[in-house]
């Protein structure tokens, strides 16, 4: 029943009363934005509070949505507003990183966050796919801000390029841009770490 709604259908359900309707966007959405969130906040356990922050916020201003908005639109509208100023504030306190490693230097050592135990899920079996998935990040954290934004937004999030365009301000154009620069470099950073793409 559903899953044949939109999500703007949905919103309206949710702002009719349908608690059940709000579940069906967070079950949808949730991924999505929790990978866009991880990508600015580099901690899993602040992408976490950020998207709580997030779905609380969406629900706070739901009288808000318009039905002839894109949802998907407003919602990371929200999630990048909410992004940057977690940014701003973290620029102005200085504070270790569960992800720091322990020892000053070691920046392969093990970190606060792997001695006091994570309920991440295991990682993968092969190391190769580890190994690979790794370069990836890195090679996506390379990119300019402007440029994993929008890769991200389009390869993790599932944003079509006009949607992306109205959640960071910018022209289709500029937008689309952004994307293939991304790519380009995200193909020369893959290669300078010897995976040829």
């Amino acid at each position: 029943m559903w899953e044949k709604k939109s999500d703007e259908d949905l919103m309206a359900s949710y702002l009719d009363g349908d608690v059940r309707a709000f579940e069906e966007i967070l079950s949808r959405h949730r991924r999505g934005v929790y990978a866009f969130i991880l990508r600015f906040a580099h901690n899993r356990d602040t992408a976490e509070e950020l998207l709580q922050d997030v779905f609380m916020r969406v629900v706070d201003k739901a009288e808000t949505f318009e039905k002839r908005s894109k949802f998907t639109t407003w919602l990371y509208t929200i999630t990048r507003n909410l992004c940057i100023d977690h940014l701003r504030k973290m620029r102005h306190r200085k504070a270790t990183s569960l992800d720091q490693p322990m020892a000053a230097g070691d920046s392969e050592g093990m970190t606060l966050l792997d001695k006091i135990g994570s309920d991440r899920p295991l990682p993968d079996n092969s190391a190769h796919s580890k190994k690979l998935g790794e370069l990836i990040a890195a090679a996506v954290e390379k990119l300019s801000p402007e440029q994993r934004e929008v890769f991200v937004l389009r390869e993790q999030s599932g944003l079509a390029f006009n949607e992306i365009a109205s959640v960071v301000d910018a022209p289709l154009n500029t937008v689309k841009s952004r994307m293939r620069y991304a790519l380009e470099n995200l193909r020369a950073n893959l290669q300078s770490m010897g995976v040829e793409p």
